[in-house]
C-alpha cells in the first residue's frame, strides 16, 4: 500500500520523533527547512570505513563548513548519541549515492545498499540556528518562502587531508542591514551549525556569479535594503566527496537533513557511540 502523501505544512510543529517517524513511512520526502523547530539538524556523509579517518581528519581541519555532531560505528545504522530510534537508512528524506566520482542516483532509503563497512559521520546544519534568527526578529526569507535555502560553490579553499579537499560551498540569507550584526551575533553562538557567517556583500567576492542562479536549493528575493550574508554549508563535503572518487558513498541530498533529537542551543554534543 502506498503510504498518504504528508506535506510540509503538516509537519511544521510536530516533534523530532514524529517528522522521522513519517520520512521513515516514506509519507514525506520533501526539504527539512522549518521543521522540528530548536532541534539539531544534520549533513550526512555516509562512507567506506578505509575511507573514515581522512575524512574526519578533514572535517576537524574545517570545522566551518563540517562540523562534527556524530560519528558511528562501522555497520551501525544507529546514532544513539542523536536520538534513541535514528535508523540513518530511512530516516533523512532523501539521498545522494555516488560510485568512483559520480551522482548514481537519488533515493529516499538506502537499505539495500547499507554494507557492514560504513560508517555515518553527521554534520552540523545552518537549519538549526533559523529559529534563533525568527525568535530575534531576524527574518528567514526562504521559510517565507516555503522554498530551500540557496547553496553556492565559491572559490574559498578548504584544509586538505588525505585525498579530500577542495571549495567551499555556502547558504545565503538576505538579512536587512541593521540586522547583519545581529545574525552573526546570534549565529555564532552555534558553531555546531557552521557558526558565524563567512562573508557578507558582494557575491563576487567569494567567486559567486550570481545569486539568481544558485548550484542547489531555490532562489530568493533580495528586498531593497538586505544585504546578501554567506554561511558555511554541509554540502561542501558533498563536492568534496564527489571529487575524492570513492567507490561509494552516500550523502543527503541538499536540504533534506536528518533530524535529530538534540537541542540545538546544547552546549556539547557527545560525538561517538559510547
Amino acid at each position: 500500500m502506498t503510504p498518504t502523501a504528508i506535506h510540509h505544512s503538516d509537519l511544521v510543529g510536530m516533534p523530532a520523533a514524529a517528522v522521522r517517524a513519517a520520512i521513515r513511512s516514506a509519507s514525506y520526502a520533501g526539504h527539512t527547512a522549518g521543521l522540528a523547530a530548536g532541534k539539531l539538524q544534520c549533513n550526512l556523509a555516509i562512507l567506506p570505513e578505509e575511507c573514515a579517518l581522512d575524512f574526519l581528519r578533514f572535517c576537524q581541519r574545517n570545522p566551518k563548513p563540517c562540523p562534527i555532531v556524530g560519528v558511528g560505528d562501522s555497520g551501525d545504522p544507529t546514532l544513539p548519541t542523536l536520538g534513541h530510534d535514528i535508523d540513518i537508512r530511512t530516516d533523512a528524506p532523501k539521498y545522494r549515492i555516488f560510485r568512483n566520482g559520480g551522482l548514481s542516483e537519488e533515493v529516499t532509503d538506502i537499505t539495500n545498499v547499507w554494507t557492514d563497512d560504513l560508517v555515518t559521520v553527521a554534520l552540523g546544519c545552518s537549519f538549526t540556528f533559523e529559529n534563533a534568527l525568527l525568535h530575534n526578529g531576524i527574518p528567514v526569507r526562504h521559510m517565507e518562502s516555503g522554498l530551500n535555502v540557496p547553496m553556492f560553490r565559491t572559490n574559498i579553499d578548504l584544509v586538505p587531508a588525505g585525498r579530500f579537499g577542495g571549495k567551499m560551498v555556502v547558504t545565503m540569507r538576505p538579512i536587512p542591514s541593521a540586522q547583519v550584526e545581529r545574525a552573526r551575533e546570534i549565529s555564532r553562538r552555534f558553531p555546531q551549525a557552521h557558526g558565524a557567517p563567512i562573508a557578507a556583500g558582494d557575491p563576487a567576492d567569494i567567486g559567486i556569479l550570481d545569486l539568481a542562479h544558485p548550484d542547489w536549493g531555490d532562489p530568493v528575493e533580495i528586498k531593497s535594503g538586505e544585504v546578501p550574508v554567506y554561511w558555511a554549508c554541509g554540502v561542501t563535503p558533498q563536492n568534496v566527496l564527489l571529487d575524492a572518487g570513492l567507490p561509494i558513498c552516500i550523502t543527503h541530498s541538499p536540504g533534506h537533513m536528518l533530524i535529530s533529537d538534540v537541542a540545538e542551543d546544547a552546549e556539547t554534543t557527545i560525538l561517538t557511540k559510547t
